[in-house]
């Protein structure tokens, strides 16, 4: 697991991250957003050793991020936005040689594992430098995963990737996050609503929410929407469900799709349809609507205040 207590970063006079405390578990994945220059990068560098705070503390599986490095060294795998390769070793002798960097036993499976989870076992023998991005980027993964990390941080996975490789690498982190802890940075905000249990929003260098997709959506909307299509005209069953208790408002969008929105908890949409078929009409549709992380990022981002 990942715990970090007011960790802040100085680059001479300009404050990189404030105060950053937070905590990733083990079997859940975390998803750390901001804007370009809000603190991510540097937050990852200090839990992977890479460099020090200026101020806080930072545990990776239990071991002082400062005080006991290379066993935290020991212990995640780091995959940082430009994958660490070198040109001129094909893709097998370079995770051979990452595997005797590290010292691992059975180094040739080790590597042969890396390549398999990444997909890459038939490009083994090829050289790095002939390798596109979004495989050069996989490469980079493998070598996270070589050593089958306790907590694995990555920076930007899926960047590079084609839809296929998205795909595939989202699988692969889906199944590493279910018994270990994963920390990734994305500016694909579908993406972190898809892959992780909670987010982290960070602006200027201070974390400005911390929760779910859909709890974070909850507390800013104030309230949850759902939609409602039935065969027919809409306008004559949109006062019927106005008239339900618990229903804040309801309109008919152009499409003839009813939109409602009741209190957080509440979950009205069996008595919206129980209200439609007892009017006469024919339910065809009835789903949630929820606001998406990219809304959610965009107004916790506007300013700088620190919420949580």
């Amino acid at each position: 697991m990942i715990r970090a207590t007011g960790l802040t970063k100085d680059y001479g006079s300009r404050r990189a991250i404030e105060n950053l405390s937070f905590e990733a578990n083990q079997g859940e994945i975390v998803g750390f957003l901001g804007p370009n220059g809000a603190g991510k990068t540097t937050t990852m560098r200090i839990l992977t050793g890479y460099m020090p705070p200026t101020y806080g503390t930072a545990q990776v599986a239990g071991f002082d991020v400062i005080e006991e490095s290379m066993e935290v060294r020991r212990r995640v795998g780091y995959l940082p936005e430009t994958a660490p390769l070198y040109n001129d070793m094909t893709v097998y002798g370079y995770l051979k040689f990452m595997a005797d960097l590290r010292h691992l036993p059975n180094a040739e499976d080790m590597a042969d594992e890396a390549l398999d989870m990444v997909g890459m076992s038939e490009r083994a023998d090829g050289y790095i430098a002939n390798l596109s991005k979004g495989m050069r980027q996989r490469i980079g993964l493998a070598q996270a995963l070589l050593h089958k990390p306790e907590v694995l941080i990555l920076d930007e996975p899926t960047i590079g990737l084609d839809p296929a490789q998205v795909v595939e690498v989202r699988k692969i982190i889906r199944e590493i996050g279910i018994q270990r802890t994963v920390l990734l940075s994305t500016h694909v905000l579908s993406e972190a609503q898809q892959l992780c249990d909670r987010v982290l929003i960070i602006n200027r260098g201070r974390i400005v929410a911390e929760d779910s997709p859909s709890n974070l959506q909850a507390r800013l909307v104030g309230a949850e929407r759902a939609t409602l299509r039935v065969k027919g005209d809409a306008d004559g069953l949109l006062r019927s469900i106005t008239k339900i208790k618990g229903i804040q408002t309801a309109v008919v969008r152009p499409d003839g799709v009813i939109e409602f929105q009741f209190a957080p908890g509440m979950d009205l949409r069996p008595e919206v349809a129980r209200t439609a078929v007892k009017a006469g009409f024919d339910l065809l549709e009835l789903g949630a609507v929820g606001m998406s992380l990219e809304e959610i990022f965009l107004e916790l981002t506007r300013d700088s205040k620190v919420g949580k």
